[in-house]
């Protein structure tokens, strides 16, 4: 499963954020989240017990800063500084004080760049997150279905307090400034095309208005087996009336 050995790391090309520096505010060995989703690349939560340690703040403002000047040394393209790493990004306790720091620093190393952070949106009702994640030029939250039993089924919250009621309404106070993240799979027990999670799903975006959605599949490893992605032309048709009504939908296989 895929690890990163470094607070930052890259940058890569990211399908859906181009060359892409990335940063892990989670354990450098480990892994650390709240969901155990399906189709996570860094594996189960299980499997990644045997670190802890969270960076901190400082650990993190000298790595990031090392690496952006490496890369404008060399001349090396980064269009998004994003936050993704081993597990949910907003559960290190630094957060706040670290998405502030990366935006001084991308402001004086690569002023073109984006701050992204990629989050399963768990924490954002949470005011000191939610204020955090209003700094970044891509807030990309993250809704894989349309109802609690969905999220049940293939992004399995711990502890059982997951309500998707609780999360829409920390999302409709972006007021529509967020990224919308949604994967389309199938497995034996939930799939994205189902009647019921697609058009609840589109009641959800019709709801929060969000600027941008990314829609994509399975591409790396998975720790559950037996997972189906779909094709871009399936996901291009299945989204279509959204399309239709004039939101953005960006698209990847």
């Amino acid at each position: 499963m895929l690890r990163f050995d470094n607070i930052v790391f890259g940058p890569i090309h990211s399908r859906r954020l181009g060359s892409s520096l990335g940063i892990n505010l989670l354990p450098e060995h480990g892994k650390l989240c709240n969901f155990d989703c399906i189709y996570c690349e860094c594996g189960w939560n299980r499997d990644g017990l045997s670190d802890r340690k969270m960076p901190s703040a400082e650990d993190v403002a000298e790595a990031l800063e090392r690496k952006l000047q490496e890369c404008a040394a060399n001349g090396t393209a980064i269009d998004s500084i994003t936050f993704s790493g081993h597990g949910e990004p907003t559960l290190n306790p630094h957060f706040p004080e670290i998405l502030a720091d990366t935006v001084s620093l991308r402001d004086e190393y690569f002023p073109q760049a984006k701050v992204s952070v990629l989050s399963n949106a768990t924490t954002v009702n949470r005011p000191e997150v939610f204020r955090a994640l209003q700094m970044a030029d891509n807030p990309i939250m993250k809704i894989d279905a349309s109802s609690n039993a969905g999220v049940g089924l293939i992004n399995r919250p711990a502890g059982g307090k997951y309500r998707l009621d609780d999360i829409v309404s920390g999302l409709m106070e972006f007021h529509g400034d967020f990224i919308l993240q949604t994967m389309f799979l199938k497995s034996p027990d939930f799939d994205t095309s189902s009647r019921d999670n697609l058009s609840g799903w589109m009641e959800l975006v019709r709801k929060l208005k969000p600027r941008e959605i990314m829609v994509y599949t399975l591409d790396r490893e998975t720790p559950e087996k037996d997972l189906v992605k779909f094709s871009v032309e399936e996901m291009t048709a299945l989204v279509k009336p959204l399309v239709d009504e004039g939101f953005y939908v960006q698209i990847r296989g």
